[in-house]
């Protein structure tokens, strides 16, 4: 990996990290003890918000041999389907309307409306990439195992592909999510015998990943359909338009959140002895943000603050608007970077990186310290300024800048030819 040291990287002295630690476990307690009232008609609200719209979507569609019914439809049931993967689902299982002790929005129950099994999601994503937020080997939402996004992931001939491979994962991003969980390239190279503890565990798994499949297929691609009896196929595409709908959008906010220039990359060696500000450090360092309206933050489950739900992955989604000020305010504090941009704009990076990453490093032109995806400590070039003011040492942010500064003029001074 790129990055040999968070702490070497950040610039910042062990005292400065922990003392981030403090202040964002402050913030932590501070909203776990204002939670409410407020909070709980919040997330009620949303979830009567969007059975309306599926209902209304799903009434609609009885008329779907016409095309305004047909398009009504289908904006109706994608944007329902949005709300509830996105704003209700992604957050209930986190646990963050567990304190309600509401057997209906709790984590341990609820089931979402995708093919993807809640108790794998679970796993995969709630344990393994949030903990291991962008540690190479360790975090598989690194490019879901279909994609190079980093220059540390060596180069084969299967990712000049991958253009075309995140086309096909957006449209279907619920099945990748899926068959995340089953490892299917690593267990393709396993060689278990057939009574052993690891093949009856991938066959239960595998088992659950089909059977919630076929729910959900059975749900959308024929149950409902039926019911609309002549507008059975009509119905049936409105169906698959708002599924595709749905992934397509899931995916955008996903990988605004991972992608961009500027959420960094890590090592195993990175997180040994990894304390709890480092952790938090790691977090800040690895997830980027969308600006937006109120709209965008609510139709992103507000993963539009990314930074923030790494950071606090389990508290209440209506509370990171006002928890990303003060994020802001400590990253100022601490001359860190605070990642963020409109959603073309982030987006436009992480397919960038995907079209760009397709080729081996021989034919990039930045190197793996350099590049604007990932860097290096050695882009910093030596040891880092005592900040007159603070009395601490240069931080991220203005290092970064001196960086790339250096690294143009370096350019400019090459001779052409």
């Amino acid at each position: 990996m790129a990055i040999s040291d968070v702490k070497e990287y950040a610039h910042l002295t062990p005292e400065d990290v922990e003392a981030i630690g403090v202040e964002l476990d402050t913030i932590r307690r501070e909203i776990e003890a204002s939670r409410g009232q407020r909070d709980a008609r919040y997330i009620r609200n949303v979830i009567r918000l969007q059975r309306a719209l599926e209902i209304s979507g799903r009434a609609v569609l009885f008329a779907s041999f016409l095309p305004p019914a047909w398009l009504a439809g289908v904006a109706l049931l994608g944007t329902a389907k949005i709300i509830e993967n996105m704003e209700i689902g992604h957050n209930v299982m986190h646990g963050q309307w567990d304190w309600m002790n509401d057997p209906e929005i709790h984590s341990a129950s609820w089931e979402w409306d995708n093919v993807g099994p809640s108790e794998h999601w679970k796993i995969t994503h709630n344990f393994l990439h949030h903990k291991y937020t962008n540690v190479l080997g360790m975090d598989d939402d690194i490019g879901y195992g279909l994609l190079r996004v980093t220059r540390d992931q060596r180069w084969s001939p299967f990712y000049l592909g991958q253009p075309v491979y995140n086309l096909l994962l957006q449209m279907f991003f619920e099945y990748g999510v899926a068959i995340q969980h089953l490892e299917l390239g690593k267990v393709a190279k396993k060689k278990w015998a057939a009574d052993s503890p690891e093949r009856k565990q991938f066959e239960e798994d595998r088992r659950t990943v089909l059977q919630k499949v076929g729910k959900q297929v059975a749900k959308d691609y024929l149950i409902f359909p039926l019911l609309t009896g002549p507008a059975f196929l009509s119905t049936l595409s409105a169906n698959v338009a708002a599924n595709i709908i749905r992934n397509v959008w899931t995916n955008a906010v996903i990988f605004c959140g991972h992608f961009p220039d500027g959420a960094e990359k890590f090592t195993k060696a990175d997180i040994d002895g990894e304390t709890q500000g480092q952790w938090y450090l790691r977090q800040m360092l690895g997830s980027a943000n969308i600006s937006g309206g109120p709209v965008l933050h609510f139709m992103s489950g507000n993963l539009s603050h990314q930074i923030e739900h790494h950071l606090f992955p389990d508290l209440p989604s209506n509370r990171l608007a006002s928890i990303a000020v003060r994020v802001r305010a400590l990253c100022d504090k601490y001359d860190l970077p605070y990642t963020t941009g409109s959603l073309p704009v982030q987006y436009g990076k992480s397919w960038r990186t995907i079209i760009k990453l397709s080729l081996p490093n021989k034919y990039l032109r930045r190197s793996t310290d350099d590049a604007p995806e990932t860097r290096s400590e050695r882009v910093f070039g030596g040891v880092a300024e005592i900040d007159p003011v603070t009395g601490r040492r240069q931080g991220l942010r203005t290092a970064l800048k001196q960086g790339r500064r250096r690294l143009a003029e370096a350019r400019r001074a090459v001779p052409i030819g």
